[in-house]
């Protein structure tokens, strides 16, 4: 699918973010990454093959100073 050179990371690959954007519409959302996953600005995905990546939560760490 991706026709660059060095060719971007496969749908399957962990750096799958790391491909060229092809369309996007950032009103609505998302883009559209040249190998085929539909990356949405909450870091959720949809992978070529219909699956689902959850978007990643940064998750606030609380701490208490021991008085």
């Amino acid at each position: 699918m991706c026709q660059h050179k060095p060719a971007c990371p496969s749908a399957g690959a962990t750096d799958r973010e790391a491909a060229a954007v092809i369309a996007a519409r950032p009103e609505q959302g998302w883009s559209l990454l040249c190998n085929g996953v539909l990356l949405f600005e909450d870091t959720g995905e949809l992978l070529p093959g219909g699956e689902v990546i959850a978007p990643r939560r940064l998750t606030a760490v609380v701490t208490s100073a021991a008085a």
